[in-house]
Parts: C-alpha cells; structure tokens; sequence
C-alpha cells in the first residue's frame, strides 16, 4: 500500500542519494517508490517529457493494424496508415470523447464505439450519423489530435514532449554498442500485457542486475549465472546496459554461422539493456525479449512483454520450436521475478525499510537513479 510519510520529502531524499559516488552508494529510499506525491512527480517530469516505447514496429505489418496505450494518463493510439507509415494521435472521439480502440488489432476505419463517428487512418473524420441538422458542425473541422511518434532500430516510440530530443540522437550510442546484432531485423513472435503488485522502478531495477540470477531464479537459470561472469559498466545520460557470456547450449542464444557481423565474444554475449526511462531488452545474437513498463500508481506497474527471434534464423527449420521452449521457460522466470519484486514493494512499505548498499554488480541501479533525479531535479 503506497504512503505519504509525513515528515519525508522524497526529492530530497533522492538528491541526498544521488549524490553520494558509486562506490559507497546505497540502494533507492523508500519514499521514492511508495509516496503517491512522487509517482505523480514521475508522470509529470518523467513519462510526459522522454519516449515511451509501445512495442515492435512489426506488429503493425498491414495498413489499419494498431496498438493502443496510457502514457501519462493520456489514451494514445498507434497505426500503419493507408500510406504505409506508423504514426499515433489520441485515442479520444472528439464528440463526446469516448475512447476508441482498445489493445491490438487491425480496422479498416476508426470508429468510436458510443456514436459511431468514424475516422479514417490519418485521424480524419470521415462521417458522423445524425449531425446534419446541427448549424455549425463541419466535418472537415475534425482531425485526432497528433502524438509525436518514432521508429528505431525497429521499435516504436511515442512522446507527449514537441521539444523532445529524437530517438535517433538520444540513442546514438547504444545503436553504435549492438549494430552487430542487426536489431531492426529481430521479427517478435509474442505480446502480452501484465500487472504486477510492485512500484515501475522496483522491477526496472530488477531487470538492470543479475546480482539476484543465482538466488531468485534458483528454480530456473539462477544455475547458469555466474556472478564472476557479469560485466557492469558505467551507464551512458540515455541508458545503462551490463552484459553475460552464454555457451552454446542454447544454440539460439549464439550468433548464426551466417551471421559475420559478430566476432570472437560478441557471437556468444548478452546485452542486457535499459533504455530510459522503461525499455528494458534482452538482446542475445539470437533472440531476444523485452519489457516497456509505465507506472500504475505507486504500488502497481503494468508490463508490455514481447520477444521474438533474429531473421538470421528464420529459414532454420528448429529455431521457432526452441524459442518456443524458450518462452515457456521465460514464464517460469517471469513468475519468479514477480514473486521477488512484490516481496521488495511489501518490504519498502513498511517502517523499518532502510536502503542497504550496492554491489559492484548494481551499477545500473545507480546510474538509474541518476537519470531519475536529473528528470525530476527541481520538481518539489
């Protein structure tokens, strides 16, 4: 249950945090994840200022199939035109503002589900029944608003912020880290959406250190993780990322022999990646999954789960039958990381929580918190 502790300035505490240098940092305080106040500081400097990721360009492979989204309490809605090109715009009827689609799908047209009025795939009004005896309605005059709406690298991003900095730019440099893995050309095979009982930051955190692999995921991969295998680098303003060395067995996570973009360990290295502020991918030469979280509240996160496999392995005729396996394996870490991150809520919402410090291995923990107060710096 989120709280507000009276005497507690969560700002504060997270500018005391930050500024103390990594090798005698602590973990997050408590407030920065359970106070209501805060988690409207993160919609407000957060979620409507930086891109937010709604998933793979991909999955909106025909004219009319869409996805839908909240980003910061705003309904968006994301196409492939009749043009061919993916753009978003609100995903609220300018009537009588009714919501629109709902989830993942493909329309010839977008028809609002109170009155009917409908809308073409640029957002343009194309008809609305019964408004021919009102003086001033003008059809022409209705257009769904415009959302600021990106590719890269074959994802799709969406921004509430006219003066945020491209995609492109802002991720220049990770581009440059993994252009071997060609991820553009990484087709997704699934999609869900979750909720979890755990604050945005809690399981962002979690997917940013394999420091808990050996423990939380004991019943699963925890064997496979080698701590002194784990490479956690400085993080870049954009992202932070660490990265794992697998052996071949399993084949899907090496590079294919047709593959000659990746030498000696890159054809056998995990990046583990965090795209500011909530894409989180898994990226193997192989395959790869990926969350894109946005909170819900405090002590609620919701989850856009998708994966799928590099084209380098598209005409291998056992690949999809061992990623398929993967999958299934992934749900069984995903039910354990769930367990593990509403534990961590239950415990930051109670009065003896105290941060501990950080292991070498939490260096992108830190460097997340760095981003986090240079977002909301100034926000009291």
């Amino acid at each position: 249950m989120a709280k507000d502790h009276p005497v507690t300035d969560p700002v504060a505490e997270l500018r005391a945090n930050v500024s103390v240098p990594f090798e005698r940092a602590r973990a997050m305080p408590p407030s920065v994840y359970t106070s209501e106040a805060f988690a409207q500081v993160e919609l407000d400097r957060v979620f409507r200022q930086d891109w937010f990721c709604v998933g793979r360009a991909g999955s909106l492979a025909q004219p009319g199939d869409y996805m839908t989204c909240d980003l910061a309490g705003q309904p968006i809605l994301v196409l492939r035109d009749a043009d061919g090109g993916v753009r978003a715009m609100s995903n609220v009827c300018l009537h009588r503002m009714s919501t629109l689609l709902e989830g993942r799908g493909h329309t010839r047209s977008i028809v609002c589900p109170y009155h009917a009025w409908t809308y073409n795939l640029d957002g343009a009004l194309r008809g609305a029944p019964a408004m021919g005896l009102n003086k001033d309605f003008c059809k022409d005059a209705y257009t769904l608003p415009a959302v600021r709406c990106e590719e890269w690298l074959g994802w799709v991003f969406v921004t509430l912020n006219p003066e945020a900095e491209p995609v492109a730019e802002r991720l220049r440099d990770l581009e440059e880290l993994v252009g071997g893995y060609d991820m553009t050309n990484y087709t997704e095979t699934f999609f869900e959406e979750h909720v979890w009982n755990t604050n945005w930051k809690v399981l962002a955190e979690n997917f940013m250190e394999s420091y808990h692999l050996p423990v939380c995921h004991a019943g699963t991969i925890g064997g496979l993780s080698k701590l002194e295998d784990m490479i956690c680098p400085p993080g870049l303003p954009a992202f932070n990322y660490h990265t794992i060395l697998k052996d071949d067995s399993l084949r899907i996570a090496m590079a294919h022999p047709s593959n000659t973009r990746l030498k000696g360990d890159e054809r056998r290295m995990t990046f583990l990646i965090a795209a500011y502020p909530s894409l989180l991918i898994t990226l193997t030469p192989g395959y790869f999954w990926y969350l894109s979280l946005h909170p819900k509240g405090p002590g609620q996160v919701h989850i856009r789960f998708g994966g799928g496999m590099s084209d380098d392995y598209a005409d291998d005729p056992d690949a999809q039958q061992n990623f398929f396996d993967l999958k299934t394996l992934l749900d069984e870490v995903n039910v354990e990381d769930r367990g593990c991150t509403e534990k961590v809520y239950r415990g930051l919402c109670s009065d003896a929580a105290q941060p501990g410090h950080l292991s070498h291995l939490e260096r992108p923990n830190y460097d997340f918190a760095q981003y986090l107060m240079s977002r909301i710096e100034g926000a009291t």
